[in-house]
């Protein structure tokens, strides 16, 4: 199985959509918003409820519904062994599939911000959220460079670590063993290799931006400035309430 095709975090997948013209902003503090939403949920109907919400956003983001759900692939080792600790140790198993649903809405709904959402837009974003801060001497688009550099490493470094396994299994390196310890000493000389391609594209991409005369965000300028809607506000109000009720449905005392 590939693993790079597992991973959307850092994808961008353009439709033209709505959501895609949306202000970056706007998205970005849902999404923020979301999260923290998810995490004060108490039961299943609340749950029930996120999972229509998701469903409606990627109708209207015209997302292909098996790449929001790719998302969760990557993490099923890590479902797995959630929902056994929690049998193990007395959690239960209704505990466990809680835990386990709350960690695939995290990372579905999380996953939208990118798909969304093209890498300029995003560091524009966080710039421009962060830009409160300079007064304090935050360097804030040096951390907003920072941090959309690092999500958009994501699908390179997944592709470049598919190819070493690649490489490994054409050795005779075993990556499918059923033991989860055996299983993990064997991604262990995937490491090294990774490691050098990771500083060689640091190196690639400073380059890069030293030629484009990259000096930080100093006087520079932008093609297109970001500026909000009024869909932009009515958008970010209804989802909040629409956030809020379900925070409200996800705390009663129900199933």
């Amino acid at each position: 199985m590939s693993i790079a095709s597992g991973f959307i975090a850092g994808q961008y997948y353009p439709s033209g959509s709505l959501v895609h013209r949306a202000d970056p902003r706007v998205k970005l503090l849902l999404v923020i918003i979301f999260v923290l939403a998810v995490f004060l949920v108490k039961n299943f109907t609340g749950f029930a409820i996120v999972v229509v919400l998701l469903g409606l956003f990627v109708y209207l983001s015209r997302l292909p519904v098996i790449l929001t759900l790719k998302g969760v692939r990557p993490l099923l080792f890590v479902l797995a062994i959630t929902l056994l600790i929690h049998l193990w140790v007395g959690g239960g198993l209704r505990t466990g599939i809680f835990v386990d649903l709350r960690l695939i809405l995290l990372v579905v709904g999380a996953s939208f911000l990118t798909l969304t959402s093209t890498p300029v837009e995003l560091t524009d974003a966080i710039e421009s959220l962060l830009s409160p801060l300079k007064r304090i001497g935050v360097p804030s688009h040096e951390l907003a460079m920072m941090m959309t550099i690092a999500l958009r490493f994501i699908p390179a470094l997944s592709t470049e670590a598919d190819k070493i396994i690649k490489a490994q299994t054409a050795r005779g390196a075993r990556f499918d063993s059923k033991n989860p310890l055996a299983r993990a000493r064997s991604f262990i000389p995937i490491l090294v290799p990774l490691f050098v391609s990771v500083f060689r594209r640091a190196d690639e991409l400073a380059e890069a931006m030293e030629a484009r005369a990259y000096r930080g965000g100093e006087g520079r300028t932008r093609m297109h400035n970001l500026k909000m809607r009024s869909g932009d506000w009515v958008s970010f109000v209804v989802v909040i309430i629409l956030l809020a009720g379900m925070v409200w449905v996800g705390r009663l005392p129900i199933f």
